[in-house]
């Protein structure tokens, strides 16, 4: 189905037409019409399925920008998702003339109240800074027509549901509550019983929850073998554009100086980094100028990144929910991507939860030796070489070629040369320090309201801010985590 097909008014099928959409995908084409209908609506859909625009219309089409109050609120768990959210909202809103306003930690609090003054119609916030104005005042939701809850599992994993229940009791009763998720795990089904209106549910099936694109392998070693497997695996596979997940921020820290410490263009981003920081990171990471991003999965949640072709998941994730969103980052419209997961021998039972949840199982591949990582730097290196024969540009450099075959045989000059272009095999020795091995799961029994503990016997507390497993505070987070 096509969005001029859809019942919306001129303004928003003008600014669809702008950005350039054409054919809604299946959570778009089924979500839309029923949330426009005003009744409340969970939709379940893998991550990259257009869930913006699905709430996004509905909102625009609800608000009234000649009301001053605050008619729509989107929440979701991380900055980079906020900001990305009121981008695209701001698009669809354009004619309409529909203002939205992203609301973060670590943005100034005061500038955001300067820029509340103005009275936007949406607010796309964090749950913890959104809080913050709630009580403050600075934020009142008492006029709300819509609350979107927007990756609703990834706020869970991130130790937010307290927070959402605290702000869905200051909305009116009244409102309508759109909530979208990769994944339904019993915290989020038991805040849509209470938090909800005999929901309406779109569910978009597929075989697997994994995109049947991305190639899904795995890799069993040894803890202190993973550093140099993972860059004989960079060697072989040559990423193009690659997330390395890390588990913790230290983890990153180490992983991005030890990268960078063989010959690897890679940059970190975590938590802990500014925003000025985290957006210099992410420019350069989509300009190409470095291949390689060192992330955790907090950081990495909502990044507007295109044209990712590899995952590598250094560290197993948290939870098999954090998997499918992990590797959601590659295999995007239409193109083919690779997910490679370090498992040590201990963490089989965790690749198994995964498999269990995706119902797609992993193949196995061996670590290539040094020789098999050679030879894949000679290959880039034949490949530079023709490239340039092909451009047809080194003629000032003929006079000197023909010297050195005066002296030479032409095998060896040409061997010679392609040594000084092969970015050999770097041992370069690099320690990492170890981190605590995931625990297994040894009860079924849950704590109330999504707190306690996840898949693996973690805290659902953010680990971004962990070091070692330690809780370092609840107002500490929260300031941190949006």
């Amino acid at each position: 189905m096509k969005f001029s097909e859809l019942d919306i008014s001129e303004e928003i099928r003008k600014a669809t037409e702008k950005m350039g959409f054409t054919d809604m995908t299946p959570i778009q084409e089924q979500a839309i019409p029923v949330a426009q209908t005003g009744v409340d609506l969970i939709g379940q859909a893998q991550t990259g399925t257009g869930k913006t625009t699905a709430f996004g219309i509905p909102l625009i089409e609800s608000a009234d920008p000649l009301n001053r109050e605050i008619q729509g609120v989107v929440i979701t768990p991380t900055r980079e998702l906020a900001i990305q959210n009121a981008h695209e909202l701001n698009a669809l809103g354009n004619y309409k003339k529909v203002k939205t306003l992203a609301i973060y930690g670590g943005q100034d609090i005061q500038r955001q109240i300067r820029e509340l003054k103005k009275r936007p119609s949406i607010i796309s916030a964090t749950p913890g800074r959104l809080l913050d104005h709630i009580k403050r005042r600075t934020i009142r939701l008492d006029q709300i027509k819509i609350i979107v809850l927007d990756e609703a599992d990834e706020m869970l994993n991130m130790g937010f549901i307290d927070d959402i229940h605290e702000i869905l009791e200051s909305t009116p009763a009244e409102r309508q509550t759109l909530l979208f998720s990769a994944t339904m795990p019993r915290p989020i089904q038991l805040l849509a019983e209470k938090f909800m209106k005999d929901p309406k549910k779109v569910q978009i099936k597929a075989k697997t929850l994994t995109v049947s694109l991305i190639e899904q392998n795995y890799v069993k070693v040894r803890e202190p073998e993973k550093f140099d497997a993972l860059t004989r695996f960079l060697d072989i596979q040559m990423p193009e554009r690659a997330i390395v997940f890390g588990r913790t921020k230290r983890r990153v820290d180490e992983l991005m100086r030890a990268l960078q410490k063989r010959g690897y263009e890679a940059e970190g981003i975590h938590g802990d980094l500014t925003q000025s920081k985290r957006d210099l990171v992410l420019r350069r990471f989509k300009q190409n100028e470095v291949r390689l991003l060192v992330a955790t999965d907090v950081a990495a949640r909502g990044l507007d990144i295109s044209n990712v072709t590899h995952v590598y998941n250094f560290d197993l994730p948290q939870d098999p929910e954090s998997y499918v969103h992990r590797i959601g980052r590659t295999g995007r419209a239409g193109r083919a991507g690779l997910a490679l997961t370090f498992i040590t021998p201990g963490e089989l039972p965790h690749l198994k939860s995964i498999e269990h949840l995706t119902r797609q199982p992993m193949k196995q591949v061996q670590v290539p030796s040094y020789e098999e990582a050679l030879a894949g730097q000679q290959g880039v290196a034949v490949h530079v070489l023709k490239n340039t024969l092909e451009k047809d540009n080194y003629h000032a450099y003929e006079q000197k070629a023909k010297e050195l075959l005066d002296d030479n045989d032409a095998a060896d000059v040409i061997a010679a040369a392609l040594k000084v272009i092969t970015k050999e095999p770097d041992t370069t020795p690099v320690r990492l320090t170890r981190e605590s091995p995931l625990m297994v799961k040894r009860s079924n029994r849950r704590t109330p309201k999504g707190r306690g503990r996840n898949y693996y016997g973690h805290s659902h507390r953010d680990h971004d801010y962990h070091q070692r497993g330690a809780y370092h505070g609840r107002s500490r987070q929260r300031s941190q985590r949006s």
